[in-house]
């Protein structure tokens, strides 16, 4: 695997499998790469004949200067990585690189970006991924881009802008990956101290609460977020915010009568963790017969892309 810096080098090294049109997937990260990462990589290297990683620690997505300041930034021991699960490439640019002196450009997407992390982190946080995202596309022009399902809101951004600016690449998501006990995979749990990491454990338990209420028959919004709320309690950790909403518009939803994905977002101490389940349908008896409800699927047990 071989780490470039520049726009230039990254285009050149990739300029023969242009010309073979041979299939060029990106695996976007900020580094701290874990089995979630990985898991990215190893599906790209099964669809594509040249994987690209980027690593770049994103200035203009954090809302928190205390957030920036300590997230993990271990380079050497991402590339070692990314090269096991089979990269290619490394793209590790400067922030210059990214955002060159009198840099004035900004790409947003507008409606879905104002409510849930829109809210919570500020406008300027979807306004930063939307615009990195874009410029990373640009830059290393892949075929085909893998996303973790985790950060569901900002896959619906990304789909979305994907969509308006014509951009010639096909988003592929991948399940979320979960350690044994159910948490999401993130490069922020290393942040957590033992009794955090246990505590954080509030979320999988949320999320689990409302899809058994709602393989049940439960519809109603308020008793399933209720119920997830109320899971939490005993952990010591409250929701930033609990929603359910439409998957491909993140709009918020009264009644589980289709698909619907149970979003939340909570602090564990100075951490803030996020993670979300689809519901969808299941059939339950009824005295007129059978009856589409809804099961909630991606449970929360280990799984791989």
């Amino acid at each position: 695997m071989r780490t470039l810096r520049s726009v230039g080098d990254l285009r050149a090294a990739l300029a023969p499998d242009r010309r073979a049109n041979r299939t060029i997937g990106l695996v976007p990260t900020m580094g701290a790469l874990h089995e979630g990462h990985l898991s990215l990589i190893r599906r790209a290297r099964e669809q594509c004949a040249r994987v690209a990683v980027s690593l770049f620690v994103n200035p203009s997505q954090f809302d928190e200067h205390a957030d920036l300041d300590r997230y993990p930034r271990r380079e050497r021991e991402d590339a070692a990585l990314a090269a096991q699960a089979g990269a290619d490439l490394l793209f590790a640019p400067s922030i210059e690189d990214v955002y060159p002196p009198g840099f004035a450009t900004s790409v947003e997407v507008l409606g879905m970006t104002d409510r849930l992390e829109g809210e919570a982190r500020g406008a300027a946080h979807f306004r930063g991924v939307s615009t990195v995202v874009t410029k990373l596309l640009c830059m290393i022009q892949p075929d085909v881009a893998y996303f973790g399902a985790k950060d569901a809101q900002q896959l619906v951004v990304i789909r979305r802008l994907v969509a308006d600016l014509n951009l010639p690449v096909r988003v592929e998501v991948c399940p979320t990956v979960r350690e044994p006990d159910g948490l999401a995979m993130s490069s922020r749990n290393a942040l957590l101290n033992p009794d955090e990491r246990a505590r954080a454990l509030a979320l999988g338990a949320a999320l689990r609460t409302a899809g058994e209420l709602a393989a049940t028959g439960e519809r109603s919004a308020d008793a399933l977020l209720g119920a997830a709320a109320g899971a939490m309690a005993p952990f010591g950790v409250a929701p930033e915010y609990l929603a359910i909403v439409d998957p491909d518009t993140f709009d918020p939803l009264d009644r589980l009568n289709r698909p619907a994905l149970l979003v939340l977002a909570a602090r564990v101490g100075a951490i803030r963790l996020i993670d979300n389940v689809l519901l969808e349908p299941v059939a339950v008896e009824t005295d007129s017969g059978p009856f589409v409800h809804h099961l909630p699927q991606g449970e929360l047990t280990t799984c791989s892309a």
